[in-house]
């Protein structure tokens, strides 16, 4: 018997899309769901669903913009978190479904786990599925794990794991958030400065346009006093510190702490692992972690 929240892949029905979906058009349905009377009922246990679309090809004017946007070199291998994005309109529509048990606008992304299999170059032709997985309490709410997965000629090439938390006002039950201290952590070798446009820079080439990264008016709607730089963004920025020093293959794992406010001045650090790295972000004024991650 599966246990609720751990759909196994033999109770999911496949669906190809024809095409990967228009993020716009998704995160419109997200906020209208948002108003009084116009919700309805979420789904409680993650959706018997697996989503996936065929053929996808990068356009290297969009790769360019993204290197740019997140500090990578301008080359024609992808990063490690390039597929995150490519693939993202197709988790994003499996997350505005009805069945999704968490409501996308106000959710908290708190983790994200990336494996890299082999390199993965322009030219080439992606395959992606995704699904969710892992409903589970948490102190604050609930939490689940939504997959996306890219092949290459039927090999699976690279993984992606996001971790997602919806915040509830009848939580209880679950682990709390760790949103971590200012305990050891690597000496800081970097001090970037983050103007306000990352927000918008980083939504326009990744199709997230969750108002707490773009608006004032949004984020203040969702707690924040200023918008926040997406969690994302903080991920591609510190692997790209680390772009010329990671191995064919790895998996990169981090944990999203306090968020990066707009504007804002970051201190990165990394140091030697075994054969891979232990870094961390956090406030270069008061020393507040923003994300702390492995590549191994």
């Amino acid at each position: 018997m599966t246990a609720p929240g751990r759909i196994g892949p033999e109770r999911r029905v496949r669906v190809d899309l024809p095409r990967l979906p228009a993020a716009g058009a998704l995160y419109r349905r997200a906020l209208l769901g948002a108003l009084p009377g116009l919700g309805g009922r979420r789904g409680q246990d993650v959706p018997a669903v697996e989503l996936g679309v065929t053929g996808v090809t990068v356009r290297t004017a969009h790769l360019a913009d993204y290197d740019r946007v997140c500090g990578f070199r301008l080359t024609d291998r992808l990063p490690g978190t390039y597929l995150h994005v490519l693939g993202f309109p197709l988790s994003l529509r499996l997350m505005t479904t009805a069945e999704f048990p968490i409501p996308l606008t106000g959710v908290v992304h708190v983790a994200n786990r990336i494996t890299v299999h082999r390199p993965v170059e322009v030219g080439e032709t992606v395959d992606f599925r995704t699904y969710a997985e892992n409903l589970r309490p948490h102190e604050r709410g609930r939490q689940l794990d939504v997959v996306l997965v890219g092949s290459v000629g039927g090999e699976e090439v690279w993984r992606g794991v996001s971790t997602y938390l919806g915040r509830e006002r009848t939580a209880g039950g679950g682990p709390r958030r760790d949103r971590g201290d200012r305990g050891d952590r690597p000496a800081s070798s970097a001090h970037w400065r983050v103007p306000p446009r990352v927000g918008t820079d980083y939504a326009r080439v990744s199709g997230d346009h969750n108002p707490i990264h773009t608006s004032r008016l949004g984020a203040r709607l969702f707690g924040f006093p200023r918008p926040i730089a997406h969690g994302m963004w903080s991920k591609a920025r510190c692997l790209a510190a680390l772009e010329s020093r990671l191995p064919e293959a790895y998996t990169v794992d981090v944990s999203f702490k306090l968020p990066v406010p707009l504007p804002s001045t970051v201190a990165f650090g990394a140091i030697p692992a075994g054969p891979g790295w232990d870094f961390a972000l956090h406030s270069a004024q008061d020393g507040r972690p923003h994300l702390v991650g492995t590549v191994r």
